[in-house]
């Protein structure tokens, strides 16, 4: 399959990602069990009176969508695809708490309305005015890759010649209590966490926006071509190795091809095994981690997408995510591989432009 290229990188996340010098400014997030978006000044970019009726997730998406059709110089795309896990939950635990506070009566159809999980593709839309084809990816830590997939398919087929391509998911207090009870997120005695050794279950909660513009030509603001994209629901242990293997080998390329890896440690001993067991395929390779700077979350991987792009344009990697010591001279070709408590594995390859 031909590649495409990813034009425009945008990102909301816990770290300042919006500021141009994010790269010297990154700090782990380690002490705290749910941690929290830097917003930017939402009345720069969105009407005061639109605000108001907003969710979380809606507000991030906005902005990051409009800085990556900026970045890109695209007004219109020719399709807008989003990926999110958990979709617009803030409206949805407000629906849910009028239907048990109105005994299911009397009941305002707005927060319903507003809590599809469509409802960000669009708003996205509707401020751009955009009527081509809009599609919402729901398969939890690999909706953003699916999205990819998707605007790879169609640039390919020309159908299609600029996507704007993201992913986004929000907290919600009600969620974040369940996920505290089911140990889910982890346990304040189990504070803080190390990502890479951790001898306890359950992670740190972080959430973000990401958002891209792929397309079929290079341009200025090029970051990387996308050249591959793989996902699997199931993996066994054993077959990690051979997963990764048989991606690489289908893209001509071998473990030494790659320099650099970036793998999902979120601190969860029971699924952190399977990058682990991948670490020894690649020992020419420079390691990476992300995840104790976005937190675990259901589309943390448009985080590590964001960062694998500025990694191949400034040559630079962040010592923050160095797991071994290992430097390139040149960074040509990245391997991402992510999954959300050892399940929806994704592989996805990115190449310097």
């Amino acid at each position: 399959m031909n590649a495409v290229y990813i034009n425009s990188a945008s990102c909301i996340s816990v770290q300042d990602t919006l500021n141009e010098n994010f790269f010297q400014h990154l700090q782990p997030e380690n002490s705290t069990q749910i941690i929290k978006a830097i917003e930017p000044n939402y009345k720069e970019f969105i009407p005061p009176a639109m605000i108001r009726r907003m969710s979380k997730t809606v507000k991030m998406s906005s902005v990051a969508s409009h800085n990556a059709l900026q970045e890109a110089g695209i007004k219109q795309p020719d399709a807008i695809i989003v990926g999110t896990g958990m979709g617009c939950s803030q409206d949805s635990e407000k629906f849910l708490k009028n239907v048990i506070d109105n005994h299911e009566e009397f009941l305002t159809p707005t927060f319903f309305i507003q809590s599809t999980h469509n409802t960000v593709a669009g708003q996205i839309a509707l401020g751009l005015q955009c009527h081509a084809y809009n599609f919402t990816y729901v398969n939890t830590s690999s909706s953003l890759e699916f999205s990819l997939l998707d605007a790879q398919l169609q640039i390919t087929d020309g159908e299609a010649e600029n996507i704007l391509v993201g992913s986004t998911d929000e907290q919600t207090d009600r969620t974040m209590e369940l996920y505290c009870l089911n140990n889910t997120i982890k346990k304040e005695a189990d504070l803080p966490a190390d990502h890479l050794h951790s001898p306890t279950n359950g992670v740190i909660w972080g959430e973000g926006a990401s958002f891209f513009v792929v397309g079929k030509d290079k341009t200025k603001s090029t970051y990387a071509r996308l050249k591959d994209i793989q996902v699997i629901n199931k993996l066994e242990l054993n077959e990690t190795q051979d997963f990764i293997t048989a991606f690489l080998t289908k893209n001509k390329l071998s473990t030494h091809n790659i320099d650099a890896v970036i793998l999902g440690f979120s601190g969860e001993a029971a699924s952190d095994v399977y990058y682990t067991n991948v670490m020894n395929l690649f020992p020419d390779s420079s390691l990476l981690y992300y995840k104790h700077l976005s937190g675990e979350f259901n589309t943390a991987s448009g985080f590590s997408i964001f960062m694998a792009c500025h990694i191949l344009k400034s040559q630079q990697v962040p010592e923050v995510m160095m797991i071994n010591r290992t430097e390139k001279k040149e960074i040509k070709n990245i391997l991402l591989y992510n999954h959300l408590s050892g399940s929806d594995h994704s592989l996805v390859l990115l190449e310097r432009a």
